[in-house]
């Protein structure tokens, strides 16, 4: 419960609306983090991924201090579901990425800090967006290198509920554009 009424905080729309983007509106509509850096470019999408990823990270440590380990993987999970389906945007949010690596880094810190240390390389060499991915997307095989090996199913789990939700989003009829919806987009990207 508490990992859900954190995931339900809607952070991202909140540093978007800083800078006149309503991310309900533009790109694919998504209220999260990915949405706000297509929208507002790295710099200024930076503080909407540290909010998001720290959802997570506050879930799961309040998971760990209520019920140990189990306990927080449930509260990401529980704030990963908060952030997907929160009550207070009528059940239409993100698809949780950002909330998952937060938890995870709480979870399991030395792999994440492997798949830290892939993030800053492919960032340097590649992209931010090529970066977030290549670090995410290996945190399975970080747990495998740098154990606890036990670690990695729950972890697939977590990352098989992002999947869903990305599916999920591909199903769900899109409203259709506004006219104020691109005069918010050409806001976003003569800014950045």
């Amino acid at each position: 419960m508490v990992g859900y009424a954190v995931g339900c905080l809607q952070l991202s729309p909140r540093v978007a609306r800083r800078h006149g983007v309503d991310l309900r509106r533009v790109g694919d509509r998504n209220p999260g983090a990915w949405n706000a850096l297509e929208h507002l470019g790295p710099r200024r999408a930076a503080p909407a991924f540290v909010l998001d990823g720290a959802k997570g990270l506050v879930a799961a440590l309040a998971g760990l201090a209520l019920g140990g380990w189990w306990g927080g993987w449930l509260g990401v999970l529980g704030a990963m579901l908060g952030h997907a389906l929160p009550v207070t945007a009528r059940l239409r949010g993100g698809k949780s990425v950002m909330v998952f690596v937060g938890g995870a880094t709480a979870l399991v810190p030395l792999a994440a800090l492997l798949c830290w240390a892939l993030f800053a390389i492919v960032w340097i060499l590649r992209s931010f967006a090529w970066a977030a991915r290549a670090g995410t997307f290996a945190l399975p095989l970080a747990i495998l290198l740098a154990g606890p090996r036990e670690r990695t199913l729950p972890v697939l789990w977590l990352m098989g509920i992002i999947g869903l939700l990305f599916a999920w989003s591909r199903l769900r009829p899109r409203r259709p554009a506004r006219a104020s919806d691109g005069r918010a987009a050409g806001r976003s990207a003569s800014a950045s």
